[in-house]
């Protein structure tokens, strides 16, 4: 007999919050919502590397691609208009890319494993 499986949600956010709280903190939040995001995924199985990554000019085109990896295997859309997203548009593609993973966000994992802590 397989393993059970569950289903782990990737937590909801707000779009409009991830879209307006970078504008109010002067980018801040992108940092930490590509953090906390990349924790989510990291948790149902996804493999995005550190966040720290994301600030290293040239590398962050690397890590932004694995993070639109991630993103397009748990929301079920496509890592090219994932990263066609986020980008050029900063905190509208990432408003839309929140509003893919709100809809699509939940994976299955086995119930035995536990979840890696971020």
């Amino acid at each position: 007999m397989g393993p059970t499986l569950r289903k782990v949600p990737v937590k909801r956010r707000s779009p409009a919050a991830v879209f307006w709280l970078p504008l109010i903190t002067f980018g801040i939040y992108s940092i930490v919502w590509f953090a906390r995001t990349r924790g989510d995924l990291n948790r149902v199985g996804e493999s995005v590397p550190t966040t720290w990554l994301y600030i290293v000019p040239i590398v962050n085109f690397w890590w932004l691609w694995r993070f639109a990896v991630g993103t397009a295997n748990v929301s079920g859309r496509g890592a090219g208009g994932a990263f066609a997203l986020l980008l050029p548009l900063g905190p509208i593609g990432a408003a839309i890319v929140q509003s893919w993973l709100n809809t699509r966000g939940a994976v299955a994992v086995d119930a035995g494993a536990a979840p890696a802590v971020a």
